[in-house]
């Protein structure tokens, strides 16, 4: 049985009295072969789904090289442990048909456990941002954490654990955009700008439709809070219109082909002329029309 002597910071820093005496220290400083079969999952868990192809990949590499990491338990009875961290590597070992897996094994009520597994999911990146800002809102709530003591305990700034909570406000099927990456976390701190939630419904389709950046969203969502100007359609904003003299050219090429000529121009003159047509016969028409002039 492998051995360490310490952890260095790692959950032990960052979650105050989880060990009160050296009985405790010695049982998290210790790495255990503890059978898959008495372990169960973590109810505190602040994953919300497992991806399948990346707990594949992972399978994969604990099938070549072992675990690396070894995950977090807390004894539940004399032959039950309850993972406190680690359960996609857990997942994965059962995939492979590991029997054993690496283990610190730590001694900690449930308030203590639900606080060690939200801090440790949060360090890792592969979470989605909501699960992030669940998380928060949960050591907020069931731990009696603050704003500022949250972003002491996580290590980010409290400007950054604020963002993430007040995606929250977001309604329903925008929190879901978000979980399943149509759109990125600087588009929904944009749209958490606006108070009208049918609003940000509206904006939030039109990002998925004609896949507005995150500049020209946080620009929609300025020119709403200042001028209240209705929400664009288009990924650019309306050309103006033709001076008369085009007007009038194009009325005439109009009247010349007997077709509806798609004439545009942007602001410094470059353009093109586009003359449709919606059958066979109709192009040999135009065609015809064309060979007129050019004879």
């Amino acid at each position: 049985m492998a051995k360490k002597n310490v952890l260095g910071r790692g959950l032990g820093a960052l979650i105050e009295g989880a060990e009160t005496n050296s009985e405790k220290e010695t049982a998290v400083s210790s790495i255990n072969e503890i059978e898959i079969s008495k372990i169960v999952a973590n109810p505190f868990q602040p994953r919300t789904k497992f991806d399948e192809e990346a707990l594949s990949e992972l399978a994969a590499s604990i099938k070549e090289i072992g675990i690396i990491q070894p995950i977090t338990l807390r004894m539940i009875d004399e032959d039950q442990y309850q993972i406190i961290a680690g359960e996609r590597r857990f997942r994965a070992s059962k995939i492979v048909g590991l029997t054993t897996i690496p283990a610190f094994v730590r001694t900690a009520n449930d308030d203590a456990m639900l606080e060690m597994a939200l801090v440790e999911n949060i360090q890792r990146e592969d979470l989605d941002a909501i699960e992030v800002a669940l998380s928060y809102q949960r050591l907020i709530d069931e731990c009696s954490l603050t704003q500022e003591s949250l972003s002491d305990r996580v290590g980010k700034k409290r400007s950054t654990v604020t963002n993430y909570l007040r995606l929250l406000k977001l309604p329903a099927k925008i929190q879901k955009g978000i979980v399943e990456k149509e759109i990125s976390m600087g588009h929904a701190r944009a749209l958490v700008n606006i108070k009208d939630s049918d609003m940000q419904l509206m904006i939030y389709e039109e990002i998925l439709k004609n896949e507005f950046s995150v500049r020209r969203v946080e620009e929609i969502v300025r020119n709403y809070n200042e001028e209240g100007t209705s929400l664009p359609t288009e990924s650019h904003p309306k050309k103006e219109k033709f001076p008369i003299e085009y007007q009038d050219l194009q009325n005439h090429l109009n009247k010349f082909f007997q077709s509806k000529i798609d004439f545009k121009m942007d602001q410094v003159g470059k353009g093109k002329i586009t003359i449709p047509f919606s059958s066979p016969q109709e192009l040999e028409r135009i065609l015809g029309i064309l060979d007129k002039i050019d004879a």
